[in-house]
């Protein structure tokens, strides 16, 4: 299938879910995070879940991060430069909505793509070669793109792998792995 019908796929099956099925299904995908050999680095960013999109609720891996002393990086995106901006996420990070419904911190201590150790990302669907849909906007790839090599790359999905995604693009960057509250996906 193709991005596109992909995207028109899975936005329908996620508006299927109840909000009780979406906590459900976000606490056993941060479970099975703890099985992943990731908790050594210091420098994590997550985003913060699209209530309105029906997104893995990362309230859960948030406490988990918090739990294990890590240095937090939530964004902020600027839909003119199809950018991120990332920021050390504090007790005094005020966080607002915007015209998108994406929690984002007002500002805050900037931090370089380049400090990131692990970086969790929202997708509609992925397939079994670690390619994955999002919104369509970009910004992910221009942000991993910036990232160092060694930056882990981790998709959090309440639906299992498609078999190809049929127009994946040369910048399109790819997982390193993609959890399910059924599997844990290593590409």
């Amino acid at each position: 299938m193709t991005k596109s019908e992909l995207r028109i796929k899975y936005k329908a099956l996620r508006k299927t879910l109840l909000l009780n099925q979406v906590d459900d299904l976000s606490i056993s995908i941060a479970n099975q995070l703890l099985k992943l050999p990731i908790w050594d680095y210091s420098f994590y960013h997550i985003f913060l879940s699209i209530e309105e999109q029906k997104e893995v609720n990362t309230d859960y891996i948030l406490n988990i991060l918090s739990g294990k002393d890590k240095h937090i990086v939530i964004s902020k995106s600027d839909f003119r430069t199809g950018k991120m901006k990332h920021y050390l996420l504090t007790d005094n990070t005020v966080i607002k909505k915007n015209n998108y419904h994406i929690p984002e911190p007002v500002d805050g201590i900037e931090i370089s793509s380049e400090k990131i150790n692990v970086v969790f990302i929202p997708l509609l669907a992925f397939d079994k070669k670690g390619n994955r849909v999002g919104y369509g906007k970009g910004f992910y790839d221009t942000f991993l793109a910036d990232c160092t090599p060694e930056t882990l790359k981790i998709g959090l999905s309440f639906f299992d792998a498609e078999a190809e995604i049929s127009d994946v693009f040369e910048s399109d960057v790819t997982l390193d792995y993609c959890v399910t509250q059924n599997e844990i996906y290593r590409f």
